[in-house]
């Protein structure tokens, strides 16, 4: 049976639109870090490659003579984005950001039987196939987030903060401190297809206790 995250894994990717405290684990992801301003073109390209390459290894396995252990069919997990801005936005920073100074990681999700070989393996094929300068920067990371704030943001990007003032309201009541500024976005809308007042993204930031 084929394993769909927006069943098997409501907790992680479907969360309410009110914050909730939850603990992610270790998870292999393909990575690919830039900066600028998402609105360009050029970020369409990030995603392209990112997604390139996460198709190439699950439809790639299916035809391959040997499988990798505790291998299983699966639908392919939602793009997702850590968001900074670089150090000299962050040394003149006055309450807004400039997006041209956004700092980010693109990254989806790979399932555990997934292994550095394979995505080496995988990337080299999506080299051959669909050549791209940009899958030079295309990485296979195991990452940990630990314990982390979340909720379902609904509307645009723009009206993000609007949320994070929410879920740092809750982190507090919690006892609860954001280290950082730094936020993780899972992107469950197509933003080239979903009306801007309809979109779906799971905000997340990790926190600790006071």
């Amino acid at each position: 049976m084929k394993h769909e995250w927006r069943k098997k894994e409501k907790g992680v990717y479907i969360p309410k639109n009110s914050p909730e405290i939850i603990e992610i684990p270790e998870y292999n992801f393909l990575t690919i870090e830039g900066e600028g301003n998402p609105n360009n073109e050029f970020f369409s390209e990030y995603i392209g490659v990112l997604y390139a390459v996460s198709y190439a290894i699950k439809m790639g396995l299916k035809k391959q003579e040997t499988i990798p252990k505790g291998y299983f069919d699966y639908t392919v997990y939602p793009l997702e984005g850590v968001w900074d801005i670089n150090e000299e936005a962050k040394n003149t920073y006055k309450g807004t950001i400039d997006k041209d100074d956004l700092v980010f990681k693109l990254m989806i999700r790979q399932p555990g039987f997934v292994d550095d070989e394979l995505a080496k393996y995988m990337i080299d094929q999506t080299k051959k196939k669909k050549p791209h300068v940009l899958l030079e920067k295309v990485r296979f990371e195991k990452i940990t987030e630990g314990k982390c704030i979340q909720m379902m943001h609904l509307g645009s990007y723009d009206d993000e903060p609007k949320s994070f003032k929410v879920m740092e309201e809750f982190a507090e009541k919690e006892h609860l401190y954001r280290p950082s500024k730094v936020h993780r976005e899972i992107y469950l809308s197509d933003f080239r297809k979903v009306p801007a007042e309809k979109l779906k993204t799971v905000l997340r930031f990790k926190v600790v206790s006071k």
